[in-house]
């Protein structure tokens, strides 16, 4: 083949890998790719059974599809989102999404005013129409009992559940100190919510991995360095999952178990995360693995979604068709203008 041949054809096959992915710089990637990841996860969030996401993924597919009940039938799930709209987002996204609209309007964390915005949009006659895990509840519970001046910093039920990692892909997006600053604010932020020592550690590993792989560390570096910030418990699951050699993540899954709880969703992340080769395949096994596949999918969708950044691999990043089947991604983009 003629060299000038060759090298059209390279270039016209750069410019649709480009055009059918997204590439962005890491920050922007990191909060892109958890709210992308959360609503491609939205139809098969909490079906428990892989066999019956197989057989749904054979018929009719796998990602962006509209929540319906007769999936979760005669199976282990539970339906929470059948007032949803395929390519909406769960309500860890909106978390996510709640979090950089605040620092959007106001240019840092203010911890009150969160609180009240929180409960404006989440509680009684707010925007949000959807399911309301437990510490949404809780935290609820206790701010609307309260006026804003006499908001307590440690609001959130004693939970460990994974709405604790939701906010952290903004967080450590928008982050501009040192680690130790941002973990102090992770855990403001998580105990808003989750008033629980475990839910803050695997924050503040998660926001570990984010802020090394936004620095240019290789994805197994990322996640090796961030064990300790997990707690002991955690740690150790954690090494468990990073020592897997297989990439079967269904029995990953099954080790450590696929419900709402860190200690079982970040050992399943990590070992995905370890294992897939780019941001599609990882959100696609995620969604198979079943249980709370949106929990997981925010930060693996920003692990996933920086790591391909930093390492400027538009074939492995964001698929722009995900995007464009995203709902209320706008509103995102327009408060990172202001924030990242």
């Amino acid at each position: 083949m003629h060299i000038m041949n060759y090298v059209c054809i390279l270039f016209l096959w750069d410019m649709l890998v480009m055009r059918v992915n997204i590439q962005l710089e890491p920050r922007t990637a990191m909060v892109i790719g958890a709210l992308v990841a959360d609503a491609a996860s939205l139809g098969l969030h909490w079906i428990y059974d892989p066999d019956r996401i197989r057989q749904i993924e054979k018929d009719v597919g796998l990602v962006f599809l509209q929540p319906d009940a007769n999936h979760y039938s005669g199976v282990k799930g539970y339906f929470a989102h059948g007032n949803k709209q395929a390519g909406e987002f769960s309500g860890y996204g909106e978390n996510c999404l709640q979090i950089l609209k605040h620092l959007s309007l106001h240019g840092e964390f203010d911890r009150r005013a969160y609180q009240q915005e929180f409960c404006a949009y989440f509680g009684p006659g707010g925007e949000y129409i959807g399911y309301v895990d437990s510490p949404t509840r809780k935290a609820l519970n206790t701010l609307l009992t309260k006026d804003i001046k006499s908001y307590p910093e440690k609001s959130g039920a004693d939970d460990d559940q994974l709405l604790a990692l939701a906010t952290i892909p903004v967080l450590v997006a928008r982050h501009r100190g040192s680690l130790d600053s941002l973990m102090a604010l992770i855990e403001t932020v998580v105990r808003i919510t989750n008033n629980n020592d475990l839910a803050v550690s695997a924050a503040q590993c998660i926001a570990s991995v984010l802020s090394e792989l936004r620095d240019g560390a290789s994805l197994r570096e990322a996640m090796t360095q961030a064990v300790p910030h997990a707690g002991k418990n955690l740690s150790n699951l954690l090494r468990q999952s990073l020592a897997i050699n297989d990439g079967n993540s269904q029995a990953a899954a099954a080790e450590f178990g696929s419900a709402c709880h860190v200690v079982e969703g970040l050992p399943v992340v990590f070992h995905i995360a370890n294992h897939a080769p780019d941001y599609i395949s990882a959100i696609q096994e995620n969604i198979r693995v079943g249980g709370d596949s949106c929990g997981r999918a925010i930060v693996l969708g920003a692990i996933m979604a920086t790591h391909r950044a930093a390492e400027h691999n538009p074939a492995s990043a964001i698929p722009f068709s995900w995007v464009t089947r995203s709902r209320n991604l706008q509103v995102a983009v327009d408060a990172l203008e202001s924030t990242v």
